[in-house]
């Protein structure tokens, strides 16, 4: 992790409290290669939590439709394809097939009214990859 580097992903207002929603990001790896990185953030008043997006279990997205991230309360991310449910503040499976492993955190904090992602090597939107 750099913890220099600091993306801005969206702004702390597109994400409306007790939300969440997915970003399909690139990473770059320490090779220069890029790969997929799909993220999930939440919003639940003024604390922002993140997580890759990719079920422990099987790993695919947990989203079963687009920015479908939370279980039928609103209160714990849910997988869409076996119903793993999963702790908002910590990323442990609950219930389900996973119970016992975690979402993988990411680090993100708010600056300016931006969400952004910290110490990640990012590919930016017009395909460079500096920060």
């Amino acid at each position: 992790m750099q913890p220099n580097l600091t993306y801005a992903i969206c702004s702390f207002n597109d994400i409306p409290s007790r939300q969440a929603m997915g970003f399909n990001l690139m990473v770059v790896k320490d090779d220069g290669n890029h790969r997929p990185w799909p993220i999930l953030v939440v919003r639940w008043g003024k604390r922002v939590l993140g997580y890759v997006n990719n079920c422990p279990h099987n790993n695919v997205n947990l989203d079963w439709e687009r920015n479908q991230f939370l279980d039928p309360y609103g209160i714990r991310l849910m997988c869409g394809k076996h119903g793993s449910t999963f702790d908002l503040g910590s990323g442990r499976c609950v219930e389900g097939p996973c119970q016992g492993r975690a979402l993988t955190p990411i680090p993100l904090v708010v600056l300016d009214g931006d969400i952004c992602v910290v110490g990640v090597h990012l590919v930016e939107e017009d395909g460079s990859a500096n920060n």
